[in-house]
C-alpha cells in the first residue's frame, strides 16, 4: 500500500462534504443557506467516492432536514443535517427535545454561523443556541480541523447517544486550505429501530429522568480528554496571564501573535468544545491565572460559563460585541490587553456599487410592475435574491423566510381596523413558498385577509446558487423526482383569485394585478395569487431558449436618469461624457425589459445580426 499522502486544496465546505463521506454517514439533509449551502453539494459532487449506500437530500427547510436525519440515526445509521445559523430557527422543535431523547447512530448538525453578518437576518450564535438546548457544540479554527473533527463528531454522538454539533464560521466555510484525505470508513451497519415508546415517545412523564440522564451524559462529556482546550504556553515573561480562544478566532489569533513576534509571549489557549466547557479547564483558570481575555465570536458563552473576575472580554466590552474579530480589531484589543503599543486605525472599508438583481433577472420587471401599479402600496418581501427589490422601492419589510405573508395579513388587519386598506401586495419566492410560505398562506385565507401574493417562480433557489425546487421534478443528485406543482398547492390552501404569468408580458402582469386588487375589495374578495412566471437566467437553458435583442440608447435620451435609477439595471449606465444614458453591451442579456421605463421611448430593441 502507498504511504503517499492525497492532499487537495479544499474550501472548508468541501473539507466537511468529504469529511461526511470519510466518516461513513449515510443520510445527508440540507436546507441551502449561505455559508453552508457548498456543503451538501460536496457530498452530492463526491459521492461516487463513498464506499456505502449514501442518500442526499434538499430538503424543504431546516427542520425536515433534522428529522430526516435524527430518524435515520434511529436506525443506527450515521446522518447528518446542515443548515446555517438561522436555518437552526427552523430546526428548533426536533433539535431542542432531541437533547433529552438522544440518538443511536451518529447524528451531527453542521450549523455554519455568518458573523459580520455577510448574508444573513442576524449574528446569532449557534453555541449559544447549544448552551440553551444542552447540546455539545465544536468550533473548528480551520477547514481542515473542521473536517478532521468530523468522525471523532460522530464517535462522541454514539458514545453518549446525543447530537453533536459542528460550528463553523464564514470564515471556514469559504477559506481554502490543504487538506489530507482519508480512506471513507466501511461500517457496513444495517438499519434497526428498537422501539422503544418511553424513549423515542416520550411523554411529559419520562422527560425528567431522561433530563437527569442528560446532565450526567454532559458532566461526563465536558471530561472527555480528546476535548480538553489546547495550551500552547508562554515563555513565564508574562505570568498568571493567559489568552482563551475558539474558532476562527484562535486561526487569526496565532497568526497575529507570530507576525508580532508573540507567540511564546503569553499562555494560549484553544477551546475546541465551547458547550460543555470542561470544569477542569475552569478550575486551571481559576487557580493559576489573574488576567484573562477571552476570544470568541460572537456571544460571551466561553467567558459566561468561566465567570472569572479577572477575565475580559465582551460582556466588559474589551472585546467588540458586535461583528466578526479581524485580524485588525484582534490586534487592537491584544494591545490594550498586553499593554502593547495600539495599532494605526484601520479606514473604514469603501463601499462599492450596491448589489443589485442581475441583467434580464424576472423579479426587476415584477418589481417595477408592482411599484407602478401601486404607488401608494405596501410591500412586504422575504429571504432571497429578490429581497434587493428594496432598490426598486417595492420592498418595505423583509424579516425571515416566509413572514411576509404573515406579515401582509398583518399589515391588512391593523389598516382594516381603521376602515379602510391600502394594497398590500407580498412577494414571495418560489423556494421560500414551499419552505415556509404555505401554512402562512392558509392562515391568511382563514382570516380573511386581503391581501395580494406575489410567487416569484423562477424555477430554482437562486441566491444559494441553483439549487432545485420542488416543482422541478429533480434531485439534488440529478436525478429524476416527482415534481410538486404550486398551483394545486394554491388551490388547495382555499384561494379563489389564482393567475399565472410572464413577468415579461409587463401590460399583462400590470392588468392581473388590477384584478387582484378589485378581487381583495370585492364583497367576496379574500386572498389573491399570480404566480410571477420566468426562469432564472443563471440557468443555461433559460438563456438558450429566450430570445435576445440588441438593446440601445438612441439620441432621444432625455438624461432623466429614470432607466439607471428606477429600474436599476447593471447593464444602464450614464455616459460621463454626454451625461446621457447607455447600455453596456457587455452586461445586457438583450431582454428588453427596460424599454417601458423610458419616457421619450429612447430605449430601442432590433433583432441582433
Amino acid at each position: 500500500m502507498s504511504d503517499v499522502k492525497d492532499i487537495q486544496l479544499l474550501m472548508g465546505n468541501e473539507a466537511m462534504g468529504r469529511g461526511l463521506i470519510e466518516a461513513g454517514c449515510q443520510i445527508a439533509a440540507a436546507y441551502p443557506g449561505t455559508p453552508s449551502t457548498e456543503i451538501l453539494q460536496a457530498v452530492i459532487d463526491r459521492r461516487a467516492e463513498a464506499v456505502e449506500p449514501l442518500h442526499v437530500e434538499w430538503s424543504v427547510n431546516e427542520k425536515i432536514a433534522f428529522e430526516v436525519a435524527l430518524a435515520a440515526s434511529y436506525t443506527g445509521k450515521r446522518a447528518a443535517a446542515i443548515m446555517k445559523q438561522v436555518g437552526l430557527n427552523v430546526a428548533a422543535d426536533p433539535f431542542m427535545r432531541t437533547a433529552y431523547l438522544g440518538v443511536k447512530g451518529g447524528l451531527l448538525a453542521i450549523v455554519a454561523d455568518d458573523p459580520g453578518p455577510h448574508s444573513s437576518q442576524n449574528e446569532q450564535d449557534t453555541r449559544l443556541f447549544c448552551l440553551q438546548a444542552r447540546v455539545p457544540v465544536l468550533d473548528p479554527a480551520s477547514p481542515a480541523e473542521a473536517k478532521e473533527m468530523i468522525p471523532a463528531a460522530f464517535a462522541l454522538s454514539e458514545q453518549y447517544e446525543v447530537a453533536v454539533v459542528l460550528r463553523p464560521t464564514t470564515r471556514i466555510c469559504h477559506a481554502r486550505q490543504n487538506v489530507e484525505l482519508g480512506e471513507p470508513v466501511r461500517l457496513e451497519r444495517r438499519a434497526d429501530f428498537q422501539k422503544d415508546p418511553t424513549r423515542w415517545a416520550a411523554t411529559p412523564a419520562f422527560l425528567p429522568a431522561l433530563h437527569r440522564k442528560l446532565n450526567a451524559k454532559l458532566a461526563q462529556i465536558a471530561r472527555e480528554p480528546a476535548w480538553q482546550p489546547r495550551l500552547a504556553p508562554g515563555d513565564g515573561s508574562r505570568p498568571r496571564t493567559a489568552l482563551v480562544a475558539s474558532g476562527i478566532v484562535h486561526g487569526h489569533l496565532v497568526d497575529l501573535l507570530g507576525e508580532l513576534g508573540l507567540d511564546k509571549a503569553v499562555d494560549l489557549f484553544q477551546v475546541l468544545m465551547p458547550y460543555p466547557l470542561s470544569p477542569d479547564f475552569i478550575a486551571t483558570l481559576h487557580r493559576d491565572y489573574d488576567h484573562i481575555l477571552v476570544l470568541e465570536e460572537t456571544y460571551p458563552v466561553i467567558e459566561l460559563q468561566l465567570a472569572h473576575p479577572g477575565a475580559v472580554g465582551k460582556q466588559g466590552g474589551a472585546v467588540p460585541r458586535e461583528g466578526e474579530l479581524t485580524p485588525d480589531i484582534l490586534h487592537q484589543v491584544l494591545a490594550d490587553f498586553l499593554a502593547l503599543p495600539r495599532p494605526p486605525e484601520v479606514p473604514a472599508e469603501r463601499r462599492g456599487r450596491r448589489p443589485s438583481l442581475c441583467p434580464g433577472c424576472p423579479h426587476r420587471v415584477s418589481f417595477a410592475v408592482i411599484k407602478q401599479t401601486f404607488p401608494k402600496g405596501i410591500f412586504p418581501s422575504d429571504i432571497g435574491c429578490y429581497t434587493l427589490g428594496m432598490n426598486l422601492g417595492a420592498v418595505h419589510t423583509v424579516h425571515c423566510m416566509g413572514a411576509c405573508i404573515s406579515q401582509g395579513a398583518g399589515f391588512y388587519q391593523a389598516y382594516a381596523q381603521d376602515g379602510d386598506f391600502p394594497t398590500v401586495v407580498v412577494t414571495i419566492g418560489d423556494s421560500t413558498f414551499f419552505h415556509a410560505g404555505i401554512p402562512a398562506l392558509i392562515n391568511a385565507v382563514i382570516q380573511k385577509a386581503r391581501i395580494i401574493v406575489m410567487i416569484l417562480d423562477n424555477a430554482t433557489t437562486a441566491m444559494t446558487g441553483g439549487q432545485p425546487v420542488p416543482h422541478l421534478g429533480r434531485a439534488a443528485d440529478g436525478g429524476a423526482a416527482k415534481a410538486v406543482a404550486i398551483e394545486p398547492l394554491v388551490r388547495a390552501g382555499g384561494v379563489d383569485f389564482l393567475e399565472v404569468c410572464d413577468p415579461y408580458d409587463q401590460p399583462r402582469l400590470a392588468e392581473l394585478l388590477r384584478l387582484a386588487d378589485a378581487h381583495i375589495r370585492a364583497p367576496e374578495g379574500g386572498v389573491a395569487v399570480i404566480i410571477s412566471r420566468h426562469g432564472c437566467l443563471m440557468e443555461p437553458s433559460v438563456r438558450r431558449g429566450q430570445e435576445s435583442f440588441l438593446v440601445t440608447i438612441n439620441a432621444a435620451c432625455i438624461a432623466c436618469r429614470k432607466c439607471v435609477d428606477q429600474f436599476e439595471c447593471p447593464a444602464l449606465l450614464m455616459d460621463a461624457e454626454t451625461g446621457k444614458a447607455l447600455v453596456d453591451q457587455d452586461r445586457c442579456v438583450g431582454c428588453g425589459t427596460c424599454i417601458p421605463v423610458c419616457p421619450v421611448a429612447a430605449i430601442v430593441k432590433e433583432k441582433r445580426p
